[in-house]
């Protein structure tokens, strides 16, 4: 051929002359030689032409499922678009297809409508998703209908899909227990015991800080308490009682608790133009989306913690259901889970957020992981929203929001591809244990080293010695005058002398 021609999903779009919000991870063509490129994170695949079906949307939905990843947002898309007969027709000439059987159950498990074809007269069961290659259910339920194993991952209120790609796959397979196990032998249990109260504070102000909300000292007390006391111990969080009870000892006094009853955009200020970075779902689709996620979480008991961490917490944030404090319930969701899996055990409280705020690169990373949601999304609905007279809604919140393409959006918040954001969170975890945690470790046993040293040379309590030792430290290694009022003795220089070179090759150590 001498150009290139689309295939599978690519051709379902040019044809139905329809588009999903969420780019397709694998895009197909057929053309002279078979290859593989990646642009964009968008893998793009070349056939010969032997591989070209007939210009049908089941031959080429028969393609996509054989030879690319699965779409449940254009899924939902076609059959809506399409409508019955396609299927129908498909499903009547193979009655007994596994193709024909998936897409026959997934019709249905997507529209709610019933096809009107016969029950499958024979065949082996087939599962609606590989499990090799996706995130599924931990116990498949079997549908006569199809003779299909339903092992979906959620419910037709929200499934997400996560592909389990060789990056995501070394994601799941990383171990947090062992990984922390391999600290305590290094550092002791003693020493990670004590760094497990100051890592629970210090998530606490980075999550704040994430949210630019770290000046509230109150807040970020309360939040450290939570996580401290609420990760793993209470009731499903995501059940709705639960859930507002988490909002509100996060929050503390606050206007509104509960699920909004009003719409909700995440955007900044240009200019003094409001600028839209992010539109959630219509108030009155969050409790069903909620509801959903919570299914998916009882469904996918059991599998990768580190993959249903990510689906809770980027789950919630994109449905983002609550009045308020959504990114934080989100972050501590992550733990949540994990201290549930049983992957971190107490009191251990990963500090994720601190992971993400230390650095730009880290930063920038984790607003990537909801931006490769959120800006497709804005790129296809940014001329249906606007400003215009506020509006009293049941919450009491007046908005002047107003968005048109609800209806046409919800197939994407329904049935996000999180494979983007499993990858980003096992990376932010893997970094948190083997580098965070280490380093905090490493800390705590060079500040005993240095407690040691300086009490060869000076006596006292150990809160007095500690204040010596930050001091100094914080001082460019050397004694203030304000160290010096506190502690006159060390108007001595050869004591000065002595403590300051104690601290500093206590500190100054090589870490193991």
């Amino acid at each position: 051929m001498s150009a290139a021609s689309p295939v599978g999903l690519k051709w379902i779009a040019a044809t139905l002359a329809l588009q999903p919000v969420q780019p397709f991870a694998v895009e197909s063509d057929i053309g002279a030689t078979r290859r593989t490129i990646v642009l964009a994170g968008i893998r793009q695949e070349t056939y010969p032409h032997r591989f070209l079906p007939d210009a049908s949307i089941a031959e080429h939905l028969k393609f996509s499922l054989k030879y690319e990843i699965v779409h449940l947002e254009f899924f939902a898309r076609v059959f809506q678009a399409a409508g019955p007969q396609p299927f129908e027709q498909w499903i009547r000439r193979e009655p007994t297809g596994t193709y024909a059987r998936r897409v026959g159950f997934l019709y249905e498990w997507l529209t709610g409508l019933r096809l009107d074809v016969q029950d499958t007269p024979s065949g082996n069961y087939v599962d609606a998703l590989d499990s090799g290659d996706y995130l599924v259910a931990s116990r498949a339920t079997n549908i006569p209908r199809w003779r299909v194993r339903d092992n979906m991952p959620g419910t037709a209120d929200f499934c997400p899909v996560v592909h389990r790609s060789p990056a995501v796959q070394a994601i799941a397979d990383y171990d947090c227990a062992e990984a922390l196990q391999d600290l305590e032998v290094v550092f002791g249990a003693d020493i990670l015991q004590r760094s497990a109260v100051w890592l629970t504070i210090k998530e606490s102000r980075a999550s704040f800080a994430i949210e630019h909300e770290e000046k509230k000292i109150d807040r970020v007390r309360r939040f450290a308490t939570v996580m401290e006391t609420r990760c793993g111990e209470t009731g499903d969080p995501l059940q709705l009682a639960t859930l507002e009870q988490l909002q509100r000892d996060i929050l503390g006094p606050a206007i509104r608790y509960g699920v909004r009853a009003s719409p909700v955009f995440v955007g900044h200020m240009t200019d003094y133009e409001n600028i839209v970075d992010y539109i959630a779902p219509h108030w009155h689709d969050a409790r069903p989306l909620l509801a959903g996620l919570q299914a998916c979480m009882v469904k996918t008991a059991g599998q990768s913690p580190i993959l249903r961490a990510a689906v809770a917490s980027f789950g919630f944030v994109f449905i983002h259901p609550m009045s308020d404090g959504n990114g934080r319930i989100s972050r501590f969701l992550v733990n949540d889970v994990l201290r549930r899996d049983h992957a971190v055990p107490a009191p251990f409280i990963l500090p994720i957020s601190a992971t993400i705020t230390n650095s730009a690169r880290e930063r920038v990373g984790y607003d990537r992981a909801l931006e490769h949601f959120s800006r497709p999304l804005m790129r296809a609905y940014s001329e249906r929203y606007q400003f215009g007279a506020p509006v009293d809604h049941a919450d009491g919140v007046a908005s002047n929001f107003i968005f048109d393409a609800y209806d046409d959006a919800l197939p994407a918040w329904r049935y996000p591809d999180l494979t983007f954001q499993a990858q980003y969170l096992g990376h932010v975890i893997k970094m948190t244990i083997e580098q965070e945690m280490r380093a905090e470790a490493d800390l705590l046993r060079s500040i005993d080293r240095a407690r040691l040293a300086v009490k060869q040379h000076l006596e006292g309590p150990n809160t007095d010695i500690d204040q010596i030792i930050r001091s100094v430290r914080e001082n460019g290694w050397k004694v203030s005058g304000k160290l010096k009022k506190a502690f006159p003795m060390l108007e001595d220089g050869q004591l000065q002398d002595d403590i300051v070179t104690a601290v500093r090759a206590a500190l100054e150590g090589e870490p193991d």
